[in-house]
């Protein structure tokens, strides 16, 4: 099927030279229409108002959360980011906001007010009250604010900052059954407990190995990176970290490296694409903020390393790049 529509869009791409990510996305558009699905999710790329995503109309807008990365293309301010984001709101159609700051709310408001949106705000829907784990879930107890219940929640990614998710993507379904689809709890439930197999979403606080433990998150921007520390404060106090870290050659990696311990473990590394940053420069960019460690050309071959020097109770992280993530032989290192 790939193929195929290569093939019939050959002349077409030659002519308009379309990114990869936008001859995809009309890939994706051309097989949702073929199979009639009921309900396409569609995650923009980039931004929003000026994605290639952004060219329908959508049932229901959602914009999760604000935070900075692609500054070079979105803006170096929380306003001007929310208001690239903002661009999905359309005209008269309800959207989702997961979580408003002081700095994006009168954005957000004012797009909404323009376009005769109505905003829906996850926070006044539902609120976490507590967490916990188990075998490498997240059990979170919600306070349903309009209901006035508790419900728990059981969610295959564990990751922190899924509960802050898991309120947007409640409000969200709450405001699909009340526009005419049918997403009984009991269904939403049970997609959340087997959200990685039904998606085979990868790399979100994902726990695929035990004594030592070994997460992998694609976190790789100053703000998924100050929450992955947050979490091993958490979960893993004793503090005896190893990162396994590779990012790409066109981020600003100051803020973001500053973020790490000098006192804990490191091996550099690289995906195979031009996009990667060295593994040597990386090591030397980290150097320079105190981080000290070995390089490594291969993904694999770090965190082979990583774990041989890891005792049963340290905690071995990858992190930095979707693309490091994806080049792991998985095979080799679950247990």
């Amino acid at each position: 099927a790939v193929v195929e529509f290569v093939g019939r869009m050959k002349e077409a791409c030659t002519e308009i030279k379309p990114s990869f990510f936008e001859l995809t996305v009309a890939m994706a558009y051309e097989y949702f229409a073929c199979e009639q699905v009921d309900i396409a999710i569609i995650e923009t790329g980039l931004g929003g108002r000026l994605d290639s995503t952004n060219i329908i109309t959508p049932v229901l807008s959602v914009i999760t959360n604000i935070g900075y990365d692609h500054m070079n293309l979105l803006g170096d301010t929380l306003e001007k980011i929310a208001w690239e984001k903002a661009g999905i709101i359309k005209k008269g159609i309800q959207a989702v906001i997961g979580e408003m700051m002081p700095e994006t709310r009168p954005v957000f408001e004012t797009k909404a007010r323009d376009s005769g949106s109505v905003l829906y705000e996850a926070g006044n829907y539902y609120e976490v009250l507590s967490t916990q784990y188990e075998d490498g879930q997240m059990i979170c107890e919600l306070s349903d604010k309009k209901n006035h219940r508790r419900i728990d929640y059981r969610l295959d990614l564990a990751g922190q900052y899924q509960r802050q998710n898991l309120c947007t993507v409640l409000t969200a379904t709450r405001i699909l059954n009340k526009s005419g689809f049918h997403l009984p709890d009991e269904q939403v439930q049970s997609a959340l407990r087997s959200v990685k197999k039904l998606t085979g979403l990868a790399g979100r606080w994902d726990l695929i190995r035990r004594r030592p433990d070994l997460i992998l998150d694609v976190g790789h921007n100053k703000d998924g990176i100050a929450k992955i520390m947050m979490q091993l404060e958490e979960q893993y106090p004793q503090g005896n970290w190893h990162f396994v870290m590779g990012f790409v050659n066109d981020k600003d990696l100051s803020g973001v490296l500053s973020l790490f311990d000098p006192s804990k473990k490191y091996y550099f590394t690289q995906a195979h694409i031009p996009r990667a940053l060295p593994a040597d420069m990386l090591r030397e960019q980290a150097g320079a903020m105190g981080l000290k460690g070995e390089s490594f050309d291969d993904v694999n071959e770090a965190l082979e390393t990583a774990l041989g020097q890891a005792c049963e109770d340290d905690v071995v992280i990858v992190c930095g790049s979707f693309f490091v993530i994806a080049e792991i032989n998985q095979a080799l290192f679950s247990l």
